[in-house]
């Protein structure tokens, strides 16, 4: 059994374990990609109640908001932000490169594309299906002259496919599971376009016990716990956000949490000044709402995660002498890349004594269930910034932890 690369399994004899491995469309972002990870471990625990299967975690690189100059950003595995003892809590994952030793070389068996149905979807009864159909936009693979596949791959560039083909999806990842189970016999699979199935049961234990398994690394943790104390007065104890490193152990009632004497703000500009600008503050509004926010509170510190460029960060300093950012050396930087200080960003905004973000910011979102997870009353949290020109500024709806 052991010969063939396989494994014996109790009750199911000598099996091969499958490889999933999955990618999302290049524009999406850091947090984004962190949700559709929750899909497709809900996918993969479906795998396991027929077969051996485990995640192969796609390398990080390459993303839009990682723009800092002169740092090598590819090929990235998810232990530099995330804890993998405690994602393998929850399903059974591995990195790329544990992947390319165990299978023997660079090559995926079959990837397939993940589309929408080119009819679209019409109106009435909701179906959910899966059919193989020709691809709808052109494939970003090629044939090289071995008739092999190359592609992005997460910057790995001997890798190739063996197999190409697109699914036209309309439902929730699971509904991948009789396609792999029954209908190839590759024993690697790829899932480009991951972001096209829905979950299974959003908001459900499931996706529960997945979220909290998305641990942070420790090291970037403990930056900003450091930072915290240092700069904001902030520490575990007084805060009362005592932290399990076990998460299955850590189960907290909404409201136990206190925070740090500080406002936690993530202001998101850039793209959103235009792309929703209907949504977002001028900077003057901004601080106009951080400041009534800390009056309300009684806070004289507001920590600010922001992708403003540096002249509205200036300005930013000039109307909001209180302001408190995380700005790293450039070893820092190097060391824990664009997607590391973004992860420290979060933290320090997810200890705050009360916090309030961009809407429909995929960043505030994330925010909000690490300040869920620590046990903040979410009153606290579910909070955003309302454009200058709403008439009714609706606030993010919370929902509760199922363990």
């Amino acid at each position: 059994c052991l010969k063939r690369g396989c494994e014996r399994l109790a009750g199911l004899g000598c099996r091969c374990r499958g490889y999933l491995l999955y990618d999302v469309n290049p524009p999406e972002g850091f947090n984004l990609r962190r949700d559709v990870y929750i899909r497709v471990a809900s996918l993969l625990k479906t795998l396991l109640k027929s077969e051996a299967w485990v995640l192969v975690l796609p390398p990080w690189g390459r993303l839009y908001h990682w723009q800092s100059p002169d740092i090598h950003q590819v090929r990235i595995p998810w232990s530099e932000f995330f804890d993998l003892p405690s994602l393998n809590k929850n399903i059974p994952v591995i990195e790329y490169e544990q992947f390319l030793e165990e299978s023997g070389g660079p090559f995926i068996d079959q990837v397939y594309v993940l589309q929408s149905y080119a009819e679209g979807w019409k109106e009435g009864t909701w179906e959910e299906k899966i059919d193989e159909r020709p691809c709808i936009d052109q494939l970003m693979y090629s044939k090289d002259k071995h008739e092999y596949y190359r592609g992005w791959f997460w910057g790995y560039e001997e890798t190739r496919g063996l197999n190409v083909s697109c699914l036209s999806v309309q439902g929730s990842a699971s509904i991948i599971a009789p396609v792999l189970l029954k209908n190839t016999s590759a024993r690697s699979v790829m899932l480009d376009r991951a972001e096209n199935l829905l979950h299974d049961h959003y908001g459900g234990r499931d996706y529960w016990n997945t979220r909290r398994s998305m641990v942070f690394a420790k090291h970037l943790r403990v930056v900003g716990d450091e930072f915290r104390r240092k700069y904001l007065h902030s520490t575990d104890e007084a805060d009362r956000t005592d932290y399990n490193e076990d998460w299955t152990q850590m189960k907290v009632k909404l409201g136990t949490a206190v925070g740090g004497p500080y406002l936690g703000v993530h202001l998101r500009r850039k793209d959103f000044i235009w792309g929703h600008r209907e949504d977002v503050p001028s900077l003057h509004g901004a601080v106009k709402k951080i400041r009534s926010l800390m009056e309300k509170h009684k806070l004289k510190r507001v920590f600010i995660a922001t992708d403003a460029i540096v002249e509205e960060t200036e300005e930013l300093k000039k109307l909001l002498p209180e302001m408190v950012r995380f700005e790293p050396t450039w070893e820092e930087l190097e060391l824990y890349k664009d997607g590391g200080i973004a992860i420290i960003d979060q933290w320090i905004c997810a200890h705050a004594r009360y916090f309030t973000g961009t809407s429909v910011s995929t960043f505030s979102f994330r925010i909000h269930e690490e300040r869920e997870i620590l046990g903040f009353d979410p009153k606290t949290t579910y909070n955003r910034f309302c454009g200058e020109k709403e008439r009714n500024c609706e606030q993010p709806t919370h929902w509760k932890i199922v363990y």
